[in-house]
C-alpha cells in the first residue's frame, strides 16, 4: 500500500477512536488504529503525526456537528476554562490540550494542569464552589519509567480533567512523549489575552460573570434527586422503599425502551423530585424547581405522568383522554407510566445516581 495512503488511513481510524471517546491519548489511538489496519507491526515512519490526527478529528466534527456549533462550543469551553482557572488561581493553573488548540471533538474535556503538594487543597476549593468531582490516582509507565498522576474529574456543563503536579513542577517544561516538543499551554493572563484577541466582539468580563451566575442543570438535578433517598413511601403502593430507589428503577426501565431519547429519560429520572419538596402536590413542586432547566417536552411528560394511572384504570374522562392523545408525545407518556408502575420492585439492582446523570450528560453533549 502507498505510504501516504497508509498514513491517512491510520490517521482517520485513530481520529474515529478519539472522536468517539474510545481512546483519549494520541499514541494509543494511532497504535490501535495501525494494528487494525495493518494486522501486525508498523514502521514508525508510517504512523501519522498528532497534527494529522487532529485534522481528521476536525473533519469529523464538521461532518457531524457543523462548523458554527463547534465554534460556539469552543468559545464557551474556553471561557469556562478561564472561569475555573481564576477560582483555582492559587495553584497556578495552565490550560492545555484541544480547548486551547481549537481541535475539540464530541465529548472533549477541558484539560488543566495545576500545581499543589496536596490534592485536598484543590478539591477543597471545588467543594466550596459547589462542584461535583471524582479523584483518580493513575500509574503510567513509559519508556521504563513509572510516574504517578493525580487527576480530578470535574462534572460541569463542560467536563474538566485537572492533573495536579507537585508545586516545584510549576516552571517545568512539559514535553510530548511522542513528538518531544514542549506542550502548548496558557496561564490565566495568557488565556485572557488570547480570548480578548480571538473574540474581540465580546465583553470577556460579562461572559465570565454569566458563567459564574449560571447553574449547571445536572448539578441542580443531583441536588434535587439526592433528598429522595430520605423520602419513604407508602408500602401499599411503593413496596420498593425510598423515592430515589424508585426513580432509578424507572430510569433504568426507560433506558431499556428509549436509550437515546434524552428528554424522555430526563422525565423518567426527575418525575418524582417534588416528593422531597411538597409531597401534597409533588408534580407542581417538582416542575417549579425545574423551571428553566428542562425542555417543554420533558416538562409535559412530568406534568402529565400522574394521568397515566387514570389511563390504566380507565377513570380518566373522555375529554382529558382526547387531550392527551392529541399530544405528539402521547406514546412516550404511556411508556413513562408503564415504567413508573414497573419500577417498584424490591431488591432490584439499579444504576447509581451519578452514573445516571453522567449518561444524560453524554446524551446532551451528543445532541449539542
Amino acid at each position: 500500500m502507498n505510504r501516504t495512503k497508509l498514513r491517512r488511513q491510520i490517521a482517520w481510524e485513530a481520529a474515529r477512536l478519539m472522536f468517539d471517546r474510545r481512546e483519549s491519548e494520541y499514541y494509543r489511538a494511532k497504535m490501535k488504529a495501525a494494528r487494525q489496519i495493518c494486522k501486525g507491526w508498523v514502521k514508525p515512519a508510517d504512523l501519522p503525526s498528532n497534527a494529522e490526527i487532529r485534522d481528521e478529528i476536525q473533519n469529523l466534527s464538521r461532518m457531524f456537528d457543523g462548523d458554527l456549533p463547534v465554534a460556539q462550543k469552543l468559545r464557551e469551553m474556553r471561557i469556562a476554562a478561564l472561569h475555573l482557572m481564576q477560582l483555582l488561581a492559587d495553584y497556578r493553573p495552565r490550560l492545555i490540550g484541544s480547548v486551547l488548540t481549537g481541535h475539540i471533538r464530541r465529548g472533549s474535556d477541558i484539560d488543566l494542569h495545576l500545581f499543589s503538594d496536596g490534592l485536598d487543597a484543590v478539591t477543597g476549593v471545588l467543594e466550596f464552589h459547589g462542584y461535583q468531582f471524582e479523584t483518580q490516582r493513575k500509574e503510567i509507565t513509559k519508556s521504563g519509567e513509572t510516574n504517578i498522576y493525580r487527576h480530578v474529574h470535574v462534572k460541569d456543563t463542560y467536563p474538566f480533567e485537572l492533573t495536579v503536579y507537585p508545586s516545584n513542577k510549576a516552571h517545568y517544561v512539559f514535553k510530548s512523549s511522542i513528538t518531544g516538543k514542549a506542550i502548548e499551554r496558557a496561564s490565566i493572563a495568557e488565556l485572557r489575552e488570547f480570548l480578548q484577541r480571538e473574540y474581540s466582539e465580546i465583553n470577556l468580563d460579562e461572559e465570565l460573570n454569566r458563567v459564574s451566575d449560571s447553574v449547571d442543570p445536572f448539578q441542580l438535578f443531583f441536588s434535587l434527586l439526592l433528598p429522595l433517598e430520605n423520602v419513604k413511601q407508602d408500602p401499599r403502593y411503593h413496596p420498593e422503599g425510598d423515592a430515589l430507589y424508585h426513580s432509578l428503577q424507572v430510569f433504568d426501565l426507560a433506558c431499556d425502551q428509549l436509550p437515546y431519547d434524552e428528554e424522555f429519560l430526563t422525565a423518567a429520572l426527575l418525575h418524582d423530585i417534588g416528593k422531597a419538596i411538597d409531597p401534597r402536590d409533588h408534580v407542581a413542586a417538582g416542575l417549579e424547581a425545574l423551571e428553566g432547566f428542562i425542555t417543554d417536552r420533558t416538562y409535559w411528560l412530568i406534568e402529565q405522568h400522574m394521568e397515566t394511572h387514570k389511563l390504566r384504570d380507565r377513570t380518566i374522562g373522555a375529554r382529558a383522554r382526547r387531550r392527551l392523545e392529541s399530544h405528539e408525545s402521547y406514546a412516550e407518556l404511556v411508556l413513562l407510566g408503564e415504567c413508573d408502575i414497573a419500577g417498584r420492585q424490591q431488591g432490584v439492582e439499579t444504576t447509581d445516581l451519578e452514573s445516571a446523570l453522567d449518561y444524560l450528560r453524554e446524551l446532551a453533549d451528543q445532541n449539542f
